[in-house]
């Protein structure tokens, strides 16, 4: 029940005491502030991580190759080991029952691409139809590469963002032929990543294609694969390390590397990445909940030691009430009461102040492992929980002591 007057008491203390209750309230306000910032950021840097993850699949697994620096088998290091098309094809066929998509790339860096009096140097891959899932592209116009496309050798080439937008200067390149390197491809479709224009500027074109076009015979920079998904993600991440553990096993039988050589036969597991990096996460915003909710206990030690010297300055009061009649409830009620207003007070301030802030300068914050920090309603409840926890809890031991003092001694007092 509201009660106006334990209200006007409650504000002549405060009023009394001005500048000790600001002090007070400022140590909540800093605290909640801080814990709000912090809790912002930590969800910045997911959002981030996650921005870069979604450049490519997830689940994806990717075999790169270098030169040896080990010797093996009487061959010398400084080899350059060569994949071919019957690598790709035997790590299909081995491991087919776990792989979702898969493509062989061939790379051509600095492609010169020309379309009438425009012109530009961008990278030109020879993929296969599986890349658009891998990269996690998506079509704007037009279509994909498809096995027509491969088996035939066709001279069609899908372009970025980025490539449209330089070359075409907003006209429609559906159907218009593109020259790269003086070879004519036809533009079949235009695609956007989440990566941004730096994804967006490569032309994908049929890996066979670009094989016999530009001399690659049988050769192939790079393979790709996404590992099928399972319910369990612990399991996704095992299956996944134990499938790049045993294909670079068999290309490094294959090629004759030796075992211990990680530089020679590279092979890149991004579900364990992610796993790695989320638990990263996990670990950043536990840290911030604790230097946030440390610095709420600073201040909430503020308010105990506050309500502790009230109570002492109002012990003759209290003993005056419970002469007339007061029971310990209604005096561990009263300091209960100031308490949790003053703690309410300044950390919904504080509150306000931090969640204002986020939403000022988050949309302005777009690095590449940060991006657009804000604090969703769900945690700003759980601060305001924290909030009458803390107010309650610091006024409970004073209140309790308030509550056990003897009028007969509080009379006394001076």
């Amino acid at each position: 029940m509201f009660n106006i007057e334990r209200w006007q008491e409650i504000f002549e203390t405060l009023r009394k005491n001005k500048l000790r209750t600001f002090l007070t309230g400022l140590s909540v306000a800093s605290g909640i502030f801080i814990l709000v910032i912090l809790l912002g950021f930590s969800s910045g840097i997911e959002n981030g991580v996650t921005s870069e993850f979604q450049q490519d699949a997830t689940n994806k697994v990717s075999v790169r190759t270098r030169r040896t620096t080990k010797g093996y088998k009487g061959l010398n290091p400084g080899r350059y080991i060569q994949l071919k098309d019957e690598d790709f094809t035997s790590v299909n066929a081995t491991y087919d029952d776990n792989l979702e998509y898969r493509s062989a790339s061939y790379s051509i860096w600095g492609g010169q691409i020309t379309y009438k009096n425009e012109s530009g140097n961008y990278r030109v891959r020879g993929v296969l139809p599986d890349e658009q899932f891998i990269e996690n592209a998506s079509l704007v116009q037009g279509r994909f590469l498809n096995l027509s496309d491969i088996n035939e050798g066709k001279k069609v080439a899908v372009i970025g963002n980025k490539v449209k937008t330089d070359l075409f200067k907003g006209k429609d390149p559906i159907d218009k032929d593109i020259a790269i390197w003086g070879i004519n491809f036809k533009v079949v479709g235009v695609y956007t990543d989440p990566g941004g224009e730096r994804e967006e500027s490569n032309v994908f074109l049929p890996l066979t294609t670009v094989q016999n076009a530009f001399n690659g015979g049988d050769n192939i920079r790079d393979m790709a694969f996404t590992v099928k998904m399972s319910e369990n993600f612990k399991e996704a991440v095992e299956l996944s390390k134990n499938l790049t553990l045993a294909i670079e096993n068999d290309l490094k039988q294959k090629h004759i590397v030796a075992p211990e050589d990680t530089a020679a036969i590279r092979v890149y597991n991004t579900l364990e990445e992610a796993k790695k990096i989320y638990s990263l996460i996990d670990t950043i915003k536990a840290v911030f909940w604790f230097i946030g909710i440390g610095t709420i206990i600073a201040g909430v030690v503020g308010v105990g030691n506050i309500m502790i010297i009230i109570v002492k300055e109002r012990t003759k009061e209290i003993g005056i009430r419970k002469a007339l009649g007061a029971i310990p409830v209604s005096i561990i009620a009263m300091i209960l009461q100031e308490a949790i207003f003053v703690t309410m007070f300044a950390g919904l301030f504080g509150l306000i102040l931090g969640l204002g802030l986020l939403e000022i300068v988050g949309p302005h914050v777009d690095s590449p492992f940060i991006k657009f920090p804000q604090v969703d309603f769900k945690t700003a409840l759980t601060t305001v929980f924290i909030l009458v926890a803390a107010g309650a809890l610091a006024g409970f031991i004073p209140a309790y002591r308030a509550a056990k003092i003897k009028p007969i001694v509080a009379l006394r007092d001076e």
